[in-house]
């Protein structure tokens, strides 16, 4: 497994004015937690995060905190938790950390990649169908594999790929239902056509609703007369 490292500062006081200075600085607000003792305020360079996050799939990732004065530990081993981004320019604003330890297992979540095009794509005219992105895994933090490749260049029409044939490496244990389909190759959508109308039958019109027209009431005849009396006298 490739080791990453990230420097880090011991960061003192708190607020919106501090956090401010920090980005002016170049710098992130960030927390370290330890299980069993008490959380780290640290300050990471934005641009080295930035660089860390564009560079490789940080979770599940194991990053060695090289904290700078911190006398207890040379590095130490975590996982990104948490990762806050600004609701309107979308960049970093805030990270938190989590230590772990490297002799117990732990539970991350891993990516489904795919590879070749299935047979039931291509030649029976069957379209993909994606159900599952990623499964959550349960292994030592140095047995985290990068992620899943399954080959699905023989999938046929109507066939799919259950969690319980995803390939994996001994040490490592998916938690997700075995029976949960990952991808399936679905038939192809059928046009529903009208039918066509019976020998000696007209086919049918679509029904015109016309508007009524005003009839008079009996009360308006019987005063027609009146007026036409009245004009003469």
């Amino acid at each position: 497994m490739e080791e990453i490292f990230l420097e880090v500062e011991q960061r003192e006081g708190t607020g919106r004015a501090k956090t401010k200075d920090l980005k002016e600085g170049g710098f992130l607000p960030a927390i370290l937690y330890s299980q069993g003792k008490d959380s780290m305020s640290l300050q990471v360079s934005n641009s080295a995060l930035i660089r860390l996050v564009h560079q490789h799939r940080i979770e599940g990732v194991i990053i060695n905190l090289k904290i700078k004065g911190d006398k207890g530990s040379k590095v130490r081993p975590c996982l990104i938790k948490e990762i806050q981004y600004h609701p309107v320019h979308d960049n970093i604003i805030h990270v938190d950390f989590n230590e772990i330890s490297l002799t117990k297992e732990i539970k991350v979540n891993i990516p489904i990649t795919t590879r070749g095009e299935p047979v039931g794509v291509k030649q029976e005219g069957g379209s993909l169908e994606h159900m599952l992105w990623e499964v959550e895994i349960e292994c030592l933090p140095t047995d985290i594999p990068k992620g899943i490749e399954i080959d699905i260049s023989n999938l046929k029409l109507k066939e799919s790929i259950h969690v319980k044939d995803l390939p994996v490496p001994p040490k490592v244990k998916i938690l997700n239902d075995p029976s949960s389909i990952v991808l399936t190759v679905a038939e192809p959508m059928k046009e529903e056509v009208a039918a066509a109308p019976a020998e000696g039958e007209a086919p049918q019109e679509p029904e015109v609703i016309k508007e009524k027209k005003e009839v008079p009431s009996e009360e308006g005849k019987a005063e027609e007369p009146k007026e036409k009396e009245k004009e003469k006298k």
